[in-house]
């Protein structure tokens, strides 16, 4: 299958399936808090990382399930977004907050340099330009001394978020866990509002046929590039975590595999869903756990999936409930 051909398909598959699925979300959400009463501290932990880059996994559903656009790089932006909040910890501050608005703010100016750039370009030009602007990024950081190079940043201190009368330690598992997942849920929220207004139905009629929205008195431009922002933001909560779970960062953030595998969590879950990436990473993160204990060729395995999925189901599991529920 030609790459355009590829891009076409998937932003095809999610037309059409916004919504819609009632029941499931708050039955998810209620899983999730019970969780930490049904499993041990690994799968805790696990959980928590599958949170984030389900995060990562949503802000690719943004650009290719509503506005057409396949993204290959949006690791960069959750490596960046991971080493800048290394590095505020290291040498800047230990307040959560202030080290979460340095972060969204870089991250939204080099968004938006980037996606002056790169939005201009189609199908499978836009995939290529994100991907060799993430594998410059990771090239850049692993040649940068002062940024650890190979070995990455070490010893990144775990802090604790301030709120009105109590203080969280994510030094807790448990703390971090539920910190993790109130974040991720207000994030979905968030951007399923946001996409549920005019701007998402703009968005999805460039999608579906980009050529004749300037008719319509819309400019094309401004609406994926500010849905490229917003997707590089969502991407951004996840890196803004990672550090804090693993201890540590490295280059490997940046890298194609971290990408490629945000897409296949998206396809998996369901592309234009929203929720269906966030179940697509958990599935996807304890799946390569699994794997990864009897064999070392889990990336083979991802991506046998990737391709049963794009041939046989491109809607995803979610797209697969919904045809179980079609008369």
């Amino acid at each position: 299958m030609a790459a355009g051909a590829l891009v076409q398909r998937l932003g095809a598959a999610g037309a059409g399936r916004r919504g819609g699925f009632g029941w499931i979300a708050p039955a998810l959400l209620a899983l999730a808090v019970a969780l930490p009463w049904l499993v041990g501290d690994f799968y805790l932990r696990l959980a928590i990382e599958a949170f984030l880059l389900g995060a990562l996994a949503l802000s690719v559903d943004i650009l290719l399930g509503f506005a057409g656009l396949l993204s290959l790089g949006q690791a960069m932006y959750f490596g960046l977004s991971a080493y800048l909040t290394a590095l505020c910890y290291l040498h800047v501050t230990q307040s959560f907050w202030l080290v979460a608005m340095i972060v969204a703010l870089a991250v939204a100016l080099v968004a938006a340099a980037l996606g002056a750039v790169a939005i201009r370009a189609k199908g499978v030009y836009f995939a290529l330009i994100t991907f060799g602007a993430a594998e410059i990024a990771g090239k850049i950081v692993h040649n940068t001394r002062a940024l650890g190079g190979s070995d990455g940043l070490l010893g990144i201190p775990v802090p604790a978020i301030a709120l009105p009368g109590v203080e969280l330690p994510l030094r807790s598992n448990l703390a971090f866990y539920y910190v993790v997942l109130t974040v991720i849920a207000l994030v979905y929220l968030a951007v399923t509002r946001v996409l549920a207004t005019p701007f998402g139905s703009v968005l999805s009629a460039i999608r579906d046929n980009a050529s004749r929205v300037p008719c319509l008195g819309y400019n094309p431009f401004w609406y994926k590039f500010f849905a490229y922002l917003l997707a590089a933001e969502v991407a951004a909560v996840g890196g803004l975590f990672y550090p804090l779970l693993r201890g540590f960062v490295g280059p490997d953030l940046f890298g194609f595999e971290i990408s490629t595998q945000s897409v296949v969590m998206a396809l998996v879950g369901g592309v234009g869903t929203l929720i269906g990436p966030l179940v697509g990473g958990v599935v996807i993160t304890f799946l390569q756990s699994v794997l990864g204990s009897f064999t070392e060729r889990h990336l083979f395995v991802l991506g046998v999936i990737f391709i049963l999925f794009v041939r046989f189901l491109p809607g995803g599991l979610f797209g697969l409930s919904r045809r179980g529920r079609a008369p």
